[in-house]
């Protein structure tokens, strides 16, 4: 997600960022010579800067998301603890044209014990583990749309929304609610294709 708007940092930035960033890495400090860090804007953080780490010194790379505004550094580490911690400081602004990205980026970014809900909006976004013939791959892809925006709650400000997920090897979909303060909530959740041939998420990235 958000590849189509990311910036590559030249040598002084990542040096700039990694100053910032190597004291929160759990012991572990990058190294500026072998790390690529690629950065953009999130629109429902105002101020805020996202930014991609990888240190390529080993394989597989050692990887961290962040998100920095001045001196104040976000590591996310797949909980949704950072993300609502977050949301309080930033704080948060969501309207009818930042929601969809904040609820890409909230499934993006939250695993739960048993893998990640994962937003797919054409079959390319399907992590296939083995490309499936081309004639199932047609019919998956009728079943497959953009995250739609459903309504808002006048009175409370609550957004609804509608998309497709991957959860482990099954494809569902699922409302979303996602409140003012950024809490999101699936309801409705409606399975349609079991036994896909995806990749095995649970291990985490």
């Amino acid at each position: 997600m958000f590849q189509d708007t990311y910036t590559k940092l030249n040598q002084s930035e990542i040096e700039a960022v990694l100053t910032k960033t190597n004291p929160f890495f759990d012991g572990i400090a990058f190294n500026p010579l072998n790390t690529v860090i690629m950065g953009c804007t999130l629109d429902f953080y105002p101020g805020y800067k996202f930014y991609d780490i990888a240190d390529q010194s080993s394989q597989p790379a050692l990887r961290r998301f962040v998100l920095i505004k001045k001196d104040q550094v976000t590591i996310l580490d797949f909980t949704n603890s950072p993300i609502y911690d977050l949301n309080k400081a930033a704080p948060i602004y969501l309207n009818e044209d930042t929601v969809q990205d904040y609820v890409r980026f909230f499934f993006n970014f939250v695993r739960g014990r048993h893998g990640r809900f994962l937003i797919v909006e054409t079959v390319d976004d399907i992590a296939w583990a083995e490309e499936p013939p081309s004639v199932a791959k047609k019919s998956i892809s009728k079943l497959i749309g953009p995250i739609s925006f459903i309504s808002k709650d006048i009175d409370n400000g609550d957004f609804y929304l509608q998309a497709q997920m991957v959860f482990r090897d099954s494809l569902f979909s699922a409302d979303i609610m996602v409140k003012q303060d950024g809490l999101v909530q699936l309801s409705n959740e409606q399975l349609m294709i079991e036994d896909l041939p995806v990749q095995d998420d649970t291990l985490g990235q």
